[in-house]
């Protein structure tokens, strides 16, 4: 299984967000320069992180963003469910199913079974579990980005 970009933008915002002190605000611009990716994706990626509440944003000349959460409390397993669009994993996963073989089929059940392990192996970690010494983070985002550094 692949994560979608979303899913893995979302994810990389809130390691960014956690290796940063709490009470920091950290800009879009800031994460996008630092991950090399695009700002216009991470505008929608916080937003709904956002509406979900696992980020605040704060408006205005010196806004930003910052978790609105402890780390943890940042559930990987609920996140990766929340953030991506759907598990079908092959066709007979899905409403649109016209694979000839699923009435005797063994695969779906196997395939059905790794991804609820897959889930379940996300739900045991934390974003608390990802970000253990947040400095190493933040010396490889000053590398990336180092006049947002201080």
């Amino acid at each position: 299984m692949k994560l979608t970009l979303y899913t893995d933008y979302s994810l990389r915002v809130l390691i960014y967000l956690a290796s940063k002190p709490k009470s920091e605000l950290s800009t879009i611009k800031e994460i996008a320069d630092s991950y090399q990716i695009s700002k216009n994706h991470l505008m929608k990626v916080t937003y709904e992180l956002g509406k979900m509440g696992v980020i605040e944003t704060i408006r205005g000349r010196y806004g930003g963003i910052k978790l609105a959460k402890e780390p943890a409390d940042i559930n990987i397993g609920k996140l990766v469910r929340k953030t991506e669009e759907d598990f079908e994993l092959v066709e007979c996963f899905g409403k649109n199913n016209s694979c000839v073989i699923t009435p005797v089929c063994g695969l779906k059940h196997v395939l059905a079974k790794a991804l609820n392990a897959y889930l379940t192996v996300l739900d045991g970690y934390t974003l608390a579990d990802l970000v253990t010494n947040p400095m190493d983070y933040r010396l490889l985002f000053q590398q990336q980005h180092p006049e947002t550094e201080q």
